[in-house]
């Protein structure tokens, strides 16, 4: 067997392009055709016509981009400072700091809406504290809306900052810079496309977002909760996609002015760099720290109050503990079944999702398949990234649905939500694959071919192995954003298998508000339980890891 080359690497790339343009192009070309689709046949902009001259679509769409501002002007600072504070201070117990940080990208993005209620809404505990405000419109939206989207901005910033280069900080400093000075003319620029980047994913999270609208947003309209009234209220397809693609379109475009920033941001650490280590400075910490306690106890009164809705009698009447709210089966949410067939549905994407994105990263950047093909499928598996969860699960809905389509004996059935999860997070786990890849010496398929190695031994015994860890985070990612996404599945889960953070949406529209908490309570239990398993995995394969010489020694203890 010869290492994948020539025809076998191109066919396989191939293959997966084409798997990628039908689960992914084909469905959002099914989107764009509905949206202009006459009753005729023919093509018509009159479904955007009446979008846009429909004072209540409108005001959604003002409303979106306003909503969209001011999540991004409150969680871009807020993210900034709790990265700064976990990669350039001294600051104490920054493992818990960052834990509670990365906790809501455990739980379905509805759930802090939910506690928010419990909160201050209207029988909430903390209710005349608000004077003459309400939660119900912009102020939840945009505090729910602010802890969902959080995490994501801390996992970016943090990147940016961790990457620093000493010898830069210790010349200023020599040069008389202060502290101040040494941040505003090194920091700040060196994370300025870090910066952008997460402004960025934190306004396409936002007005993505469906379950905060439901929960608080009152009479907030915005473009995701509109698209939930279409298609499910009342089951008009065709504006439903116009919403779609309003809600895609500056989502795309955030995504490509990141590109472009990306593209612009020179390297700040050549390979040559000296670690930074940041100096004591108990001032810097002491602010610092302040505003992270801050942050985190907020965040840890939202997960809290979450939980103690979940176990309570009745909130605020009754604060004595109970179990009943876990009796699911007594709810119409799908009961017990509904986190097992969730748990199910996480695992197999984990794995599937993983395996997919690794092998197509690999045929992408290390065989020789041609130029051509390599960077078509490099922009389609970009593409998931600029798309919401919403207009891709309401496109799957539309393109399997069609009985003239080959492909729609698995509408109705568990494979389209594992295909509709797989491809909705793949451009995250394509990426991890590519950064891993290239992190390994080129040297290994040259050598192979010149051992007499085979393709497949290769990949199995050296490529992937060594590529382990990444692994092991592709499928944590994968099983966690499946376990918690409710946008792009909401249009495609059978009534025989429901899953779990539907069912919190579900048991929240019903009026059962407490068993929603318990149940995205469960989702986080779960989560957490993931997360552990990982790291004692990953941390067996720290233990295990041995240091590589040169491609040569370790293949060659490697059977041909």
């Amino acid at each position: 067997m010869t290492l994948p080359k020539g025809p076998s690497a191109g066919l396989l790339l191939l293959i997966f392009a084409v798997a990628l343009a039908l689960f992914f192009g084909a469905p959002l070309g099914e989107l764009a055709w509905r949206s202009l689709s006459a009753a005729d046949g023919g093509l018509t902009l009159a479904h955007y016509a009446e979008y846009l001259t429909s004072p209540g679509l409108q005001r959604s769409l003002v409303n979106t981009a306003v909503l969209g501002a001011w999540v991004v002007a409150l969680v871009t600072p807020a993210a900034f400072l709790i990265a700064y504070g976990l990669e350039r201070t001294r600051l104490p117990l920054k493992g818990m700091l960052a834990s509670l940080a990365a906790a809501p990208l455990l739980v379905p993005s509805l759930l802090p809406a939910l506690a928010l209620v419990y909160l201050f809404g209207r029988q909430g505990l903390l209710k005349p504290m608000l004077g003459g405000w309400t939660i119900y419109g912009a102020p939840g939206l945009v505090i729910a809306d602010s802890i969902a989207a959080l995490p994501h901005a801390v996992v970016i910033l943090r990147t940016a900052l961790s990457g620093a280069d000493a010898r830069l900080y210790e010349q200023a400093k020599l040069l008389g810079a202060s502290g101040w000075k040494r941040f505003w003319t090194i920091t700040l620029p060196g994370c300025r496309h870090g910066l952008v980047a997460a402004a960025l994913v934190v306004f396409a999270l936002t007005i993505a977002d469906v379950g905060a609208p439901k929960v608080v947003g009152g009479g907030f309209d915005v473009l995701a909760l509109d698209i939930y009234k279409q298609v499910i209220g009342q089951q008009n397809f065709e504006m439903g996609a116009v919403v779609a693609i309003m809600l895609l379109l500056p989502t795309a475009a955030a995504i490509l002015f990141e590109r472009h920033a990306a593209s612009r941001q020179a390297a700040s650490v050549s390979a040559q760099a000296k670690a930074y280590h940041p100096e004591p400075d108990r001032g810097r910490d002491l602010v610092v720290g302040i505003g992270c306690v801050l942050i985190a106890l907020a965040i840890a009164a939202v997960m809290a109050t979450a939980q103690l809705a979940a176990v309570v009698r009745q909130w605020p009447y009754d604060l004595s503990l109970t179990g009943i709210h876990y009796d699911f089966d007594r709810y119409d949410g799908g009961g017990w079944s509904a986190i097992t067939n969730s748990v199910m549905l996480a695992l197999v994407t984990a794995v599937v999702g993983t395996v997919l994105a690794f092998v197509g990263a690999y045929l992408a950047e290390r065989s020789q398949a041609g130029r051509g093909l390599k960077r078509v499928y490099s922009v389609l598996a970009l593409g998931p990234a600029a798309v919401p969860g919403l207009a891709l699960g309401l496109g799957f809905a539309l393109f399997f649905n069609d009985p003239a389509n080959p492909l729609h004996l698995i509408y109705g059935t568990v494979g389209i939500l594992i295909a509709a999860n797989v491809v909705h997070f793949f451009t995250v786990a394509h990426l991890t694959s590519v950064s891993m890849l290239k992190s390994l010496d080129p040297a290994f398929e040259p050598a192979a071919r010149v051992l007499g190695r085979g393709g497949l031994t290769l990949f199995g015994r050296v490529i992937a192995p060594l590529s382990a860890p990444a692994l092991v985070e592709i499928a944590l990612y994968l099983f966690v954003n499946a376990m918690t996404t409710v946008s792009v599945v909401v249009f495609l889960y059978p009534p025989e298998f429901k899953l779990a953070a539907v069912a919190v949406l579900n048991m929240d529209d019903a009026g059962d508000s407490a068993p929603a908490a318990a149940m995205g309570m469960l989702i986080l239990y779960v989560n957490i339980a993931a997360r552990i398993v990982g790291g004692l995995a990953l941390r067996r394969l720290a233990r295990r890891s041995t240091p590589v010489e040169t491609p040569d020694t370790v293949l060659a203890g490697v059977a041909p």
